[in-house]
């Protein structure tokens, strides 16, 4: 499968020549090895994101056996080679090799159709072995090959799992990249391991990025009502509050992880998300697949157990919310950041749930004024980006065109400052004096959010928010700063 340019740099490499020894062909591994994922597992996701209705149909066509599973899938769930999460250690080990003249042979159990495009995509490879019909080309079945093709030890292969043992005994050398725990070992006591490549990597820190646990932080707006309660001294009810914050960062944890499996292909096609532990391969999906609904089951069951069923029903609600936009909703103009606002009032709704409070009208118009604009804030810097990068198509997954971008500005101004308005009309209710020893007070909170979201929007325009507007608060010091005196105002009021 090489181009004539290609053959004509190998036919004339010092390595092909007559008086250099002959390299044996080095057969290539894919799923672990050359990509930092599984090509099964990538396909079956691709299926159930371009099918939904039908996500559990891979089950009933793997009990026709792999080799089938992967041609129906193959077949139905079209995959962006070009996008897929190659290992940079290994496509650099062989774009060396491929260099210096030696013959590559892509070996793979993954089905032909995924395995020849990589090959076309790559350049790098003469040979393609893979699974088609009804034999599945692992292990036994990918060793039997070669060996036909090259004979007893006239081949290297590099691979990462149990399954490419028997592989390796028939080679001449074993290259194994980044190998599954206790394969390297195995490995050795075959003796004829010739280099381990390893991808350097921090765990930790991957599945911190991948469950998202910095958007934990959101969780403190279910602390909003007890705050506008005054009843911050209670400790039963700050620990229903701290119960309701874990419980909701597990339950939010999980549909992120599960937004990211649904969006794996768009997110590998993004300047930013191609980064993520998932997208990157730098967290196993089949690890994903697992964690997901543990996650979830952990949250709804500690609910139902610990808190009231109110919370409960915010939590479901929340889930159910999230899992459409991220299915459908975040594809349609207007109803996406609706949507958002609505998922952050939701904390604030829950939250009085869990502390047996009122849920007021102020409380709910302000929060999906502030948050709408907010999740237009979030909508005006992706557009604002793919104008700068020159684009004015239709933005992928959005229902929004870089056009729109001043309309949206203008759009989110407004609703910010229709959240101050809300807080102005709060200090006039008669409720709110009730609770309040200086009521009027209050009143210095409306210029301290004037401010706040006229600086958002400003820093917006420039160019210099972050993509989520909250996590920007969190970290930004005039922010927390504003944050601190707009808490002060209504503490020196009560």
């Amino acid at each position: 499968m090489k181009s004539a340019r290609q053959q004509a740099q190998t036919d004339h490499h010092p390595a092909a020549d007559s008086s250099a020894p002959a390299l044996p062909p080095l057969a290539v591994d894919l799923d672990g090895t050359l990509l930092r994922s599984d090509l099964l597992v990538e396909s079956a996701c691709a299926f159930a994101r371009h099918h939904p209705l039908q996500a559990f149909m891979p089950l009933l066509w793997l009990l026709q056996g792999k080799a089938a599973l992967k041609q129906r899938l193959a077949a139905m769930a079209p995959i962006e080679v070009a996008a897929l999460p190659y290992d940079p250690q290994v496509l650099e080990f062989l774009q060396q090799e491929h260099a210096a003249g030696r013959r590559l042979i892509l070996a793979t159990a993954s089905h032909r159709h995924y395995a020849e495009a990589i090959a076309e995509h790559l350049g790098l490879f003469e040979q393609v072995l893979a699974t088609e019909g009804e034999v599945n080309l692992s292990a036994h079945h990918k060793r039997d090959l070669l060996v036909q093709h090259h004979g007893e030890q006239g081949f290297d292969y590099l691979g990462n799992s149990r399954d490419d043992l028997k592989v390796w005994e028939a080679a001449q050398r074993a290259h194994l990249a980044n190998p599954e725990r206790g394969v390297e070992a195995a490995a050795r006591r075959q003796g004829n391991v010739e280099q381990v490549l390893r991808t350097a990597g921090n765990p930790w820190r991957d599945w911190s990025q991948q469950l998202r646990l910095h958007q934990w932080a959101k969780n403190a707006l279910l602390f909003v009502p007890l705050l506008a309660a005054h009843k911050l001294g209670d400790a039963a009810m700050l620990l229903n509050g701290l119960l309701a914050f874990v419980l909701f960062g597990l339950c939010a944890s999980s549909v992120y992880l599960l937004n990211d499996l649904l969006d794996l292909q768009d997110d590998r096609q993004h300047h930013r998300k191609r980064h993520r532990p998932l997208a990157s391969g730098a967290v196993p999906i089949k690890s994903v697949l697992l964690l997901f609904p543990l996650l979830t089951l952990t949250a709804f069951a500690g609910a139902a157990w610990l808190l009231p069923q109110q919370f409960v029903l915010a939590l479901l609600c929340y889930y159910g919310l999230t899992l459409s936009y991220s299915l459908l909703l975040k594809r349609y103009m207007g109803v996406d950041v609706i949507v958002l606002a609505a998922l952050y009032t939701l904390r604030v709704i829950a939250g009085t749930f869990a502390f047996g409070v009122t849920l007021t009208f102020w409380m709910l118009a302000f929060s999906m004024f502030l948050f709408l604009s907010l999740a237009l804030v979030k909508r005006y810097t992706e557009l604002r980006d793919s104008r700068l990068k020159g684009k004015s198509e239709l933005t992928p997954g959005r229902g929004y065109y870089p056009a729109d971008l001043e309309m949206v500005s203008a759009l989110g101004a407004a609703s910010g400052y229709l959240s101050v308005m809300v807080l102005a009309l709060y200090t006039q209710d008669q409720t709110t004096a009730a609770l309040y020893q200086q009521p009027q007070l209050i009143w210095l909170a409306c210029p301290l959010l004037l401010y706040w979201v006229t600086r958002t929007w400003m820093l917006a325009h420039r160019g210099q928010m972050h993509e989520d507007p909250v996590l920007f608060a969190i970290k930004d010091r005039t922010s927390l700063l504003v944050g601190a005196l707009f808490a002060a105002v209504f503490w020196i009021a009560a």
